[in-house]
């Protein structure tokens, strides 16, 4: 291969790169925005058919779309009735031009159904990614709850 074939193969592959991480950092902020605003089409999008979301205790763990729909309409967005999730120290590392892995951490804010006070959850998500016909979607989230409390005292209200 010419040094000009060999510059360009570098080059495409550094474009390719920069794309995904692009993609990926928008399936990161799809998730928060698909869970919160629940917008279910826009949150199943993320995921690969053959996904794995392992939300851990108390939640479970719930595998491709059916499993999907299942954590969302009868697990979690009964509980909520309302939730923020802030995501930050989003680390991506490409394992191949079709895999990769990521962590995040978030903190998400809410109110639980018949119950007015403030929740905070913190979390860390470890993501397995892959890129298949030019797309990325998470292939299995692991989800590290760190603390799910409680801000007493704390209602979540509109400004008047």
């Amino acid at each position: 291969m010419s040094d000009v074939h060999a510059a360009i193969a570098e080059l495409q592959s550094r474009v390719a790169e920069l794309e995904g991480r692009m993609a990926i950092r928008d399936l990161v902020s799809d998730y928060c925005h698909g869970f919160d605003k629940r917008d279910y089409a826009r949150f199943l999008a993320i995921w690969w058919p053959d996904c794995v979301w392992d939300i851990g205790p108390p939640f479970g763990r719930f595998e491709g779309h059916d499993g999907i729909h299942e954590a969302i309409h009868r697990v979690l967005w009964p509980v909520w009735s309302e939730s923020h999730h802030l995501t930050t120290n989003l680390r991506i590392t490409f394992i191949d031009d079709c895999n990769a892995t990521s962590v995040c951490d978030v903190d998400c804010v809410g109110t639980l159904v018949g119950d007015p006070q403030c929740q905070i959850v913190g979390a860390t998500y470890d993501d397995t990614l892959q890129c298949r016909d030019g797309v990325w979607k998470i292939r299995e989230r692991k989800v590290q709850i760190h603390y799910f409390n409680p801000i007493v005292g704390t209602q979540l209200a509109k400004p008047s």
